[in-house]
C-alpha cells in the first residue's frame, strides 16, 4: 500500500480565498447590474404600453363621439326631408304630380344616402386609423430596440 501524506492531501496552497472572494463579488454585482437593467427596461415597457392604452382609449372615445355625431346628423337630415316631402304630399293636386314628387323625394333620399354611407365610411376609417397609429409607433419602437440590442 502506498503511503498517502495527510499533509499533501489537506494542502490547498493552490487555493487563495481573496481570490476566490473577488470572482464571487465580480460576479454578484454583474448579475445585480443587469437584474438593475432588466427591471428598468420592464419598468419602461410598462409605462410604455400604458402610455399607450390611455392613448387608444381618448382616441377611440373622440372616435365614438365623431361617428355619433356623424350618425344624428344623418338622421336629422333625413326627417327633415321626410317631414318637408310630407308637407309637399299634402298639397298634391293629381296622381301624375305625386308620382313625380315621389320618384324625386326617393332618388334624392337615394342619393343622399349613398353619400352619407361614404362620409360615414370616411370618418370610421380616419377613427380607425387614428386608433392604430398609437399601437403602431409603440410596436416599431420595441422592433427598433430588437435591432439595436
Amino acid at each position: 500500500m502506498a503511503n498517502i501524506k495527510i499533509d499533501d492531501v489537506f494542502s490547498m496552497s493552490s487555493f487563495d480565498p481573496s481570490k476566490f472572494t473577488e470572482s464571487f463579488r465580480d460576479f454578484t454585482e454583474k448579475g445585480a447590474q443587469q437584474s438593475r437593467e432588466a427591471y428598468a427596461k420592464m419598468k419602461a415597457a410598462g409605462e410604455d404600453a400604458g402610455k399607450t392604452l390611455e392613448a387608444t382609449v381618448q382616441t377611440a372615445q373622440a372616435g365614438t363621439v365623431e361617428i355619433g355625431l356623424k350618425a344624428i346628423d344623418a338622421l336629422r337630415i333625413n326627417a327633415e326631408n321626410s317631414l318637408s316631402h310630407m308637407e309637399a304630399l299634402l298639397g298634391v293636386k293629381s296622381i301624375a304630380e305625386l308620382v313625380e314628387l315621389q320618384t324625386a323625394f326617393l332618388r334624392k333620399q337615394a342619393e343622399l344616402t349613398v353619400e352619407q354611407a361614404k362620409s360615414m365610411q370616411e370618418t370610421s376609417k380616419q377613427v380607425a386609423e387614428k386608433l392604430a397609429k398609437p399601437t403602431k409607433e409603440a410596436a416599431e419602437k420595441v422592433m427598433a430596440s430588437f435591432k439595436v440590442a
